[in-house]
């Protein structure tokens, strides 16, 4: 059994490793831009420390000189100084935003194409909620993280260094005085930044579990109503969002913590200075113009120091948001071709497992020495209770998983040992499981072969029956079908995934319960396109219906994991066993084109001839 493995990278104690890797990977392509950036956050930093300065003539000069031609000149550069400084903020933030968008577009593509790589197994293991959510909440997070840091180290450092520089130019004693008792905020700050670390890892957690939540809810709101499980589904979602709320009042109180600490020493270090400073004034030391200065850029300095105080709390809560991502980045396919592995050569088609064993799990085998043979050309039909292994065998076939022990072979060719893409393309798969997707449905059909024409999709879809409802749609193959379809009913869908598998018109066919959801008279139809469509082709198939192993050149009876039986349908009647009476017992109580073992659950949309067909047909049988 194969499965997706991550990198062996501790990434929860390499933070350095992971600030590394972001800068080298992420970051480094826009380092033009972020330079060009921290020109305009240098152009605004100095611009605040140059309001601060200027407050020195404007008290000395103007205030207590009454100097006219200094008042005209100052008020010129004020000016001067706020057009420098909103150019500066203007090109910074148009900067860093794109940096920051482009840095969540880079992830979000890498992303999807690494998912697109992972194994099925990984989409088994883990959840389409929780991975949606990495998507697009844990790339919001980094994007923020991203752009708070970098211009906290830019803007927000560069004018604290700028006030700084003014208040030493002023008075150095003084400027001491000021910050003597700021250095006692770093500890905390750190154990503040760890913290939001881990609430953040948590947070990100449970909102994933919430998107997947949602999404059964959502998907399976048909069974909700059914059962009347509505306030169970609400009472799981209450829960999971009071559980988020905590987590993110927990995160908010974590990071406010920051506030009374620079609070405090703010508040100390404006006292200082006031007495400090106040006493210099008075005893005529020092200008009330130079001392209001030096306060003006105490103040603003405060600004951007509470911000790099929470500089550590924004790049921790990035660094878990990262660390989620690089999990998914991470993930290499277990099921890869092998470097020079040969194209698959179809000549007839062959299909035959030997002796092969498979689990999806340790210690629960689905399949056990399981030797079946699919003749080129032929139709081989596999029948058995739910969990006999019969769609199993069918993901095998393309290598959605790989097996155990033993060999799955296609004209001789063990399908490990060729090109995965040579091999998928060889193969057409139509499952009870339809997957269409939210386009029009030419798109749909020609899912596989956009380059079809429009004649090829058109003669498609009148071989699976389709084309009647088609064009009875508002739009025609124009129509949009809808998220998974659900603009169709069960048999429409059913009739575009067999559709699709025409037009690929590959030479081996997996039909697994192909024409499940279309009523007698459609089935006719399709079973009779699907005929002349397996002319010729190797076809698998998992039958459910009694029309469909009659037609079948071999049949194979699976139980447990295991072929119990095999052989052409007159073979295993004559034997009397399990195929024979499996075969008496439905024969003698359904209609030919009705389930030959446990049916599926239908869909409520499926066409209602379907419904009619099976009540005409009961009815007759009553009446006899």
């Amino acid at each position: 059994m194969a499965s997706s493995r991550s990198k062996s990278i501790r990434l929860d104690d390499n933070t350095l490793g992971l600030v590394r890797r972001l800068l080298q990977n992420h970051v480094r392509p826009h380092y033009w831009r972020i330079g060009v950036a921290l020109v305009c956050m240098a152009i605004a930093a100095a611009s605040t420390a140059a309001l601060a300065k200027l407050m020195e003539p404007v008290l000395d000069d103007v205030f207590f000189n009454r100097d006219q031609d200094r008042l005209i000149a100052i008020g010129a550069m004020v000016l001067g100084v706020f057009l420098a400084k909103g150019m500066g903020t203007f090109g910074q933030s148009v900067l860093m935003n794109f940096v920051g968008f482009k840095i969540i577009a880079d992830f979000q593509e890498r992303m999807f194409a690494h998912l697109m790589r992972a194994d099925l197994a990984f989409f088994h293991a883990n959840s389409a909620g929780g991975l949606v959510s990495r998507f697009i909440n844990d790339v919001q997070v980094l994007r923020k993280a991203v752009s708070d840091t970098l211009t906290g180290i830019g803007k927000d450092t560069l004018t604290l260094a700028f006030l700084i520089a003014v208040m030493f130019y002023q008075d150095w004693a003084l400027a001491l005085v000021a910050f003597f008792a700021f250095p006692t905020a770093v500890l905390p700050i750190v154990k503040i930044g760890r913290r939001m670390r881990r609430v953040s890892a948590t947070t990100q957690d449970e909102i994933g579990g919430l998107s997947t939540l949602l999404d059964e809810a959502f998907q399976g709101v048909r069974h909700v109503k059914a059962y009347g499980m509505e306030e169970y589904e609400k009472r799981r979602a209450n829960a999971a969002i009071q559980s988020i709320f905590r987590l993110l009042f927990k995160a908010t109180t974590t990071r406010a913590l920051t506030h009374p600490i620079m609070e405090t020493l703010g508040g100390i270090a404006i006292v200082a200075v006031i007495y400090y400073g106040g006493s210099q004034v008075i005893a005529g030391e020092k200008t009330p113009g130079t001392f209001f200065s030096f306060m003006t850029a105490l103040l603003l300095a405060y600004e951007p120091m509470k911000k790099l105080a929470n500089l550590n709390a924004n790049l921790q809560e990035g660094l878990a948001a990262a660390q989620r991502i690089f999990t998914l980045i991470d993930v290499e396919p277990g099921i890869v071709s092998r470097p020079g592995a040969p194209r698959l050569a179809v000549a007839g088609g062959e299909v035959r497992f030997e002796a092969v064993d498979f689990g999806y799990a340790p210690d629960q085998p689905a399949l056990e020495s399981v030797d079946l043979l699919v003749p080129a050309g032929k139709t081989v039909a596999l029948v058995g209770p739910s969990g006999a292994g019969k769609s199993t065998i069918l993901n095998l076939i393309p290598r959605f998983y790989d097996i155990e022990g033993g060999a799955v072979r296609i004209d001789g060719q063990d399908v490990r040992e060729v090109n995965i893409a040579s091999l998928r393309a060889a193969i057409g798969l139509v499952s009870q499981e339809i997957a269409l997707f939210d386009d029009t449905v030419r798109a749909n059909i020609a899912y596989g072969r956009p380059e079809a024409s429009e004649a090829e999709i058109v003669a498609a879809a009148e071989q699976a029956g389709a084309d009647g409802f088609i064009t009875g749609l508002p739009s025609g193959y124009d129509t949009h079908v809808g998220g998974r379809g659900v603009k169709l009913s069960g048999g429409q869908r059913q009739r575009l995934a067999i559709a699709r598998a025409m037009l690929k018109n590959a030479p081996i066919l997996l039909l697994d319960e192909a024409t499940s959801a279309l009523d007698a008279n459609t089935e006719r139809q399709v079973q009779a396109a699907l005929k002349e469509l397996m002319r010729g082709r190797t076809t698998l198939v998992v039958a459910h219906r009694l029309s469909t192993v009659l037609d079948a050149d071999i049949i194979y009876v699976m139980e447990g994991g295991r072929v119990i039986e095999s052989g052409s349908h007159g073979e295993l009647m004559a034997r009397g066993a399990v195929y024979a009476r499996l075969y008496a017992r439905r024969a003698g109580e359904d209609t030919p084109e009705e389930v030959l073992k446990i049916p599926s659950e239908s869909d409520p949309k499926a066409d209602t001839a379907t419904d009619s067909t099976t009540a005409g047909a009961r009815a007759a049988r009553a009446r006899a």
